[in-house]
């Protein structure tokens, strides 16, 4: 990729201050495939400069013009779409059944809503005596994860550019490619220079200078709890917003009235979404105990059906997991849960057979889980679903909530009064009944230590927005 040893600052690509780079491994080959370059703290600074620079006019740009932008944004995106879905494919070994569909919907979906809302928002409303003005909150620095990858950046940057804001965005360094894509749609797309600035690094180095930056106001953050913490305390000194969107151990419950077959499957299809890698699956099972053998047996069955092999493959149903450090954590996790008396019912440790090489996980399914053990707990991040027993939905609800995250809840019944009655009861910051479709109006974040602030819809675009109250504006 002719700009993966650049970075985009200020309209420009330009040169980074370093020499230093980074190899991209091929999750599903293990062998190197490109090779991009690593920021510093200097690259953000110069990021940063042109970002607070483009403010000042960007930030009072129309509504008409903005739109404009988005609409320039969504025609390139859907042009160059194969093109993305093969790159996060590669990156990160998602199926390309999945990044050629699910992902790609996903970023017109939600910016055909950002376009919808910036349409109709009220960016001044009257209160009695006071007029309450909504404007950009500034600077924003956004950095990404590697899992769903470019689905995040345009999940960030379509609210924050709707709203007048200016950008530094740093992806993942696993998953920098489709991040480069997304400048070059953008530039293509006429973003005047500096209100959306590149670069790529690690979080150590490019992400520490982001979240300490005193001329960034907001940083926007997705990955794991513990990155966020340190986001957090990173950002503390200058007092900026930060908004995080962390970890998850979802439990999803089927209630007695369900169709069985449809529910379980649905529940190992929504564990092992992305390869096991999203944060909001539902990797603990809650069924009722006198079901507990029949959801065993459905679950196991539709695990060993997976297919898994090269993720370009329109077959392959699972692909690997995204780097070897990832592969070794599921496999402890795997090996802890056989060691503390998780029945094993499909998987287990290992590379699926016939598979020498790649980072492939065996697609792996445990009954009679209990609430003490480290696979119902931790957050593994692989195609591990724990199924667990409940007595009733007193003992249903206390189970979901066991847990220090909160990012999401999942349940699958016919009775809706007794739905709606549990879905008050779950503290998660999204509940999915009956396996929906994607809403982009529904806001997305967290209770608990799976973060604050909310993405998505008009909740997501209000959080790059400062309120100001003019108190006698008459």
């Amino acid at each position: 990729m002719e700009n993966a040893s650049k970075f985009y600052i200020d309209g420009k690509w330009v040169e980074p201050t370093s020499d230093a780079t980074s190899d991209l491994i091929d999750p599903a080959t293990e062998k190197v495939y490109a090779t991009v370059a690593m920021g510093t703290a200097e690259d953000i600074d110069k990021a940063v400069k042109a970002a607070r620079r483009a403010f000042s006019t960007f930030s009072k740009s129309s509504v008409e013009e903005r739109i404009e932008l988005l609409q320039k944004i969504d025609t390139i995106f859907r042009r160059r779409q194969r093109e993305i879905a093969e790159t996060v494919t590669q990156e990160i070994g998602m199926p390309i059944s999945v990044s050629s569909t699910f992902l790609l919907d996903w970023c017109k979906v939600h910016t055909a809503e950002t376009i919808e809302i910036l349409r109709n928002f009220a960016f001044s409303e009257k209160l009695g005596t006071t007029t309450i003005y909504k404007e950009p909150i500034g600077v924003v620095g956004m950095i990404t994860p590697w899992n769903f990858p470019i689905g995040q950046i345009f999940t960030k940057i379509l609210p924050a550019l709707a709203t007048g804001c200016t950008i530094v965005l740093k992806p993942s360094q696993l998953t920098p490619l489709d991040g480069i894509i997304a400048a070059e749609i953008l530039d293509e797309a006429g973003v005047p220079a500096g209100v959306f600035n590149l670069v790529n690094g690690d979080g150590r180095v490019a992400g520490e200078a982001i979240s300490q930056h005193p001329d960034i106001d907001m940083v926007s953050f997705t990955g794991s709890t513990r990155a966020g913490i340190q986001v957090t305390k990173s950002a503390a000194d200058t007092i900026k917003r930060v908004v995080n969107e962390l970890g998850g151990k979802s439990a999803n419950i089927i209630l007695d009235d369900a169709d069985f077959e449809t529910a379980v499957e649905n529940a190992v299809g929504n564990c092992f979404f992305i390869n096991g890698q999203a944060c909001d699956a539902g990797t603990r099972l809650l069924v009722p105990r006198n079901r507990l053998d029949e959801v065993t047996k459905i679950a196991a069955a539709a695990a060993n059906a997976y297919v898994s092999g090269p993720p370009s493959a329109p077959e392959t149903t699972l692909g690997p997991v995204v780097n070897a450090n990832q592969f070794e954590r599921v496999q402890h996790f795997i090996q802890t849960g056989i060691d503390e008396g998780a029945r094993l019912v499909a998987g287990g440790t290992g590379r699926p057979d016939g598979i020498e090489a790649g980072y492939f996980v065996k697609p792996t399914i445990f009954a009679d889980v209990k609430p003490e053990m480290t696979i119902y707990r931790e957050e593994i991040f692989g195609p591990v679903l724990s199924i667990s027993a409940y007595d009733d939905l007193d003992d249903a609800v206390q189970m979901a909530n066991d847990t220090v995250y909160g990012l999401a809840a999942h349940i699958t019944g016919k009775n809706m009064d007794t739905i709606r009655k549990l879905s008050r009861e779950l503290r998660a910051g999204s509940v999915f009944v009956n396996s929906p479709d994607l809403d982009p109006k529904a806001p997305f974040g967290g209770y608990r230590q799976s973060g604050n602030g909310r993405e998505c819809g008009e909740y997501g675009f209000t959080e790059f927005l400062e309120v100001k109250a003019v108190v006698g504006h008459g």
